[in-house]
C-alpha cells in the first residue's frame, strides 16, 4: 500500500515538474514592494506590465540555494523616523488612507448628531401632543380623535428616527472600529476633531 503512495505521489510531483518546465514565468513587484510571480501575462495588472521581468524556462529543476527560510521584512521599529517617498503613507490592507477613514467617520458622525436631535425634536413634540390630548377632556370628539391620530404619527416618528439613531451609534461605536482593525487602519484615524 506504502509503495502504490510513493508511485502515485512520485508521478504527481514529476508531472507537475514536466509542466513547469515548459511555461514561462512573468515578475513583477507591486507598489507595497510585494514580488509577484505569475505564468499568464493577463493576470499582471495593467500599470505593472511596463516592469514584468519575463523568464523563460529552465531546463532543469531550481536547486535550493539555501535551507534557511526567507524572512519578511521587519516593520518599523516605533520611534524610528518613517522613510521617505510614497511608501511614507500610511495606508490599509485595501489601500485606503486616513483621508478616507476620517471622511467614513465624520460622515456617520453627523448621522449620529442629526438623528439624535431630530430625534429629541419628534420626541418633544409627541409629548406636547399627549400632553393637550390630557387637557382637552372638554373638547369635542372629533379634536380627541384628531390629537388620537397625530400622537400615532408622532410615535411611528419617534421609532423610526430612534431606529436611525441607534443604527450611527452602532456604526460609530462598534463597526468601524471592528473595520478598522479587519483591514489594519490606524484607529486614530476614526477620532473626529472638534471644531474650534
Amino acid at each position: 500500500m506504502r509503495k502504490i503512495a510513493f508511485i502515485i505521489f512520485a508521478l504527481l510531483v514529476w508531472s507537475s515538474l514536466m509542466l513547469t518546465f515548459g511555461q514561462e514565468v512573468y515578475r513583477w513587484v507591486d507598489e507595497k514592494g510585494v514580488v509577484h510571480f505569475t505564468d499568464d501575462l493577463t493576470l499582471v495588472p495593467e500599470k505593472y506590465r511596463g516592469q514584468v521581468q519575463q523568464k523563460a524556462p529552465s531546463k532543469e529543476p531550481p536547486q535550493p540555494t539555501s535551507s534557511r527560510p526567507i524572512e519578511p521584512p521587519k516593520a518599523m521599529e516605533p520611534g524610528r523616523e518613517t522613510p521617505p517617498g510614497p511608501e511614507a503613507v500610511q495606508k490599509d490592507m485595501l489601500g485606503r488612507g486616513e483621508e478616507w477613514w476620517r471622511a467614513r467617520a465624520k460622515e456617520w458622525n453627523e448621522k449620529l448628531i442629526t438623528s439624535q436631535r431630530n430625534y429629541e425634536n419628534v420626541y418633544n413634540e409627541w409629548k406636547a401632543k399627549e400632553q393637550e390630548l390630557e387637557e382637552s377632556r372638554f373638547k369635542p370628539d372629533s379634536v380627541k380623535r384628531k390629537l388620537q391620530s397625530e400622537i400615532k404619527a408622532l410615535e411611528e416618528k419617534v421609532k423610526d428616527q430612534e431606529k436611525q439613531m441607534n443604527e450611527a451609534k452602532n456604526m460609530v461605536q462598534n463597526v468601524l472600529p471592528k473595520e478598522a482593525r479587519d483591514y489594519r487602519a490606524n484607529p486614530e484615524w476614526l477620532r473626529i476633531e472638534e471644531n474650534k
